[in-house]
This record gives structure tokens, C-alpha cells and sequence, in this order.
């Protein structure tokens, strides 16, 4: 498409402009700022773990970080994406498709959640904005606390 064209989004497509478009794509699935500083803070104290792993083969979704032995997912979730009661806004453009696509994720969190739990897991979810500190200290402590009571899932 040369520069003179308009790209013109597609019917009931999500995208209201080729601007938009790319911007929205640019955005990270993982390995997102948070990610990266609460891994290293738990790598510092010296604990192991999977990043974007699947904590149940079975289930089609990745954790943000896995300590598969004691069968602890943490997710830190972005606060658009996953509507963060705090600072999620719907966007003016398109407002039908985000809402809904926000819902959906919100409901997949939630089904996440139960599916783990029912597997023997504890679920961590973290907001994007919290403190890695805090976060890093709460997950070292459930791990810790669960390789204390033999928590494997191997009983």
C-alpha cells in the first residue's frame, strides 16, 4: 500500500485506523516490564521457575511465572486488558469490541483460576501498577510456604 492509499479498516474489524493497528500490535504478551523486574527479584533470592509456561497441559494457557513442584502460577496482569478496576478506561473508538473482548478475557481469567484451583494450585494474580517488591515478597512466600507442607500435587 503506497502512502497516498488509506487503509480502511475491514467490516467489524478492531482496528479504526493503520495507526492503531500497529500500535496495538507493538503491545507485548510477555516478557512485559513487571514481568522482567519480579522474576529478577525472585531470581536474587535464589528461586527457580518456568516463564509463559502452561500449568496444566490440557488447558491452553500460560502463566506468567510457574514453580511447577509446588504448583504455584503467577499472572501479572496488564490493567487494560484484564480491566483493572483501578485505572481500566473503554476506549472511545470501538467501544462495543473492547468491552466485550475485556469481558472475555476477565471471564477467562476467571475460568483460569477455577481450573488451576481444582488441580491442586495456587493462583497469584498481580496488577501491572502494584509493587514488584510486594509482589516478589508474596509469591516467595506461598512458595516457600508450600514446599513447607509437601504441597506437590504428588499425594
Amino acid at each position: 500500500m503506497s502512502d497516498s492509499e488509506q487503509w480502511v479498516p475491514p467490516p467489524g474489524s478492531w482496528a479504526s485506523s493503520a495507526a492503531r493497528r500497529r500500535n496495538m500490535q507493538a503491545i507485548k504478551a510477555r516478557d512485559t516490564k513487571p514481568e522482567r523486574v519480579i522474576r529478577q527479584l525472585l531470581h536474587a533470592q535464589g528461586f527457580r521457575y518456568r516463564v509463559a509456561a502452561r500449568p496444566l497441559a490440557h488447558l491452553r494457557r500460560t502463566a506468567d511465572i510457574v514453580f511447577r513442584p509446588v504448583r504455584v502460577a503467577v499472572f501479572i496482569d496488564g490493567c487494560y486488558w484484564h480491566g483493572c478496576p483501578e485505572h481500566y478506561v473503554s476506549p472511545k473508538t470501538n467501544p462495543g469490541y473492547w468491552t466485550e473482548k475485556v469481558a472475555g478475557n476477565i471471564a477467562r481469567d476467571r475460568d483460569t483460576d477455577k481450573n488451576l484451583a481444582e488441580a491442586g494450585w495456587v493462583v497469584l494474580r498481580f496488577w501491572e501498577h502494584e509493587l514488584s517488591e510486594t509482589c516478589a515478597d508474596k509469591i516467595a512466600a506461598t512458595v516457600i510456604a508450600r514446599r513447607a507442607t509437601g504441597a506437590n500435587g504428588k499425594g
